[in-house]
């Protein structure tokens, strides 16, 4: 019980510790006069993906891959499955993005490296290299098209995701504080209880990776997703999913592996990055068809993670 609530406590101070980092470093930005296109494509990108990216580090430094390889290989498929299938049961998930067609193929071709780098065996300093710059391009691509479009804030209004982003420096900075200290915290007690409950229930650490961190981590884009759709916003979804897909495999993957070599688990490369693949499938057959996800389609959505979760196990 006592490594549950480890794990639990990481998680939580994780998800609060990169909601406050955000919120500071949004304000922060708009202090500098940071432009607001700048703002969304990378500060607020980035930021919200900073509890993977922290539980990756911290399970790489731990000499267990499995975790922080799980971890994006799982978001990834509860990105497509969960937290699109989830926010149809409210109301139907429009499909059409504009610029989507571009990202899904960036998505699609950053699954496919991935799949062939794991198949290798180790995700090499090289192998994150290389993946870092391809977030790179597509960031500097994104920025460029935004500019020519003249839109301010290409991922949306980032202040509708965000409820609070304070205006008084002694705030900012006990905003950041708290982001900066809690993040690696949470990272640290979340690898920790991980490994513990691994141990106890006898299954390997890809599995806790796989399934308990990653939807744990892939929690605020649930929120978000949920929550776009409650107040009929819900056409942005997509979007949200693959460009969290795309960080989570070229951001996350790319900067700990740059940082430290990651042996790849067997089960990875012979079950659940093919699985990763089929979902990827899924959601470029979604966009193309242009027809919205409606509650059945989440329905089916939502029991296929089911079945995977107990196919993990």
């Amino acid at each position: 019980m006592i490594s549950f609530a480890i794990l639990i406590a990481g998680l939580a101070l994780l998800l609060f510790a990169g909601d406050y980092l955000v919120r500071g470093a949004v304000a922060f930005a708009e202090k500098l006069g940071v432009s607001p296109l700048v703002i969304g494509l990378t500060i607020v990108a980035l930021g919200t993906s900073a509890p993977e990216l922290f539980v990756s580090l911290k399970a790489a430094f731990n000499e267990v891959p499995g975790i922080a390889i799980g971890n994006v290989v799982g978001s990834n498929i509860a990105n497509v499955l969960l937290v699109l299938g989830a926010p149809a049961l409210i109301k139907p998930i429009d499909c059409k993005e504009n610029g989507l067609g571009f990202s899904l193929t960036v998505m699609a071709a950053l699954t496919v490296i991935l799949m062939v780098m794991m198949a290798c065996g180790t995700l090499t300093h090289l192998d994150g290299l290389v993946l870092v710059s391809i977030l790179g391009i597509f960031l500097i691509w994104q920025f460029r098209t935004a500019r020519k479009a003249r839109v301010e804030q290409p991922f949306g209004d980032y202040h509708d995701e965000i409820d609070e982003v304070p205006s008084q420096n002694s705030r900012i900075a006990a905003y950041l504080l708290f982001g900066m200290i809690g993040l690696p915290v949470g990272a640290s007690l979340t690898v920790n209880g991980a490994v513990d409950i691994a141990r106890m229930l006898g299954v390997s650490e890809a599995v806790i990776g796989l399934t308990i961190i990653a939807i744990g981590t892939s929690l605020p884009e649930l929120v978000t997703t949920v929550m776009a759709a409650w107040r009929g916003s819900g056409a942005v979804a997509i979007g949200n999913v693959v460009g969290s897909s795309i960080f989570n495999i070229a951001g996350i993957l790319g900067i700990t592996a740059m940082v430290h070599p990651l042996m790849v688990p067997a089960r990875i490369v012979y079950l659940d990055m093919w699985i990763m693949a089929a979902v990827t499938i899924l959601l470029i057959v979604l966009a193309a068809g242009s027809r919205p996800i409606t509650r059945t389609g989440g329905t089916i959505m939502l029991c296929l993670y089911v079945a995977y979760i107990i196919l993990v196990f």
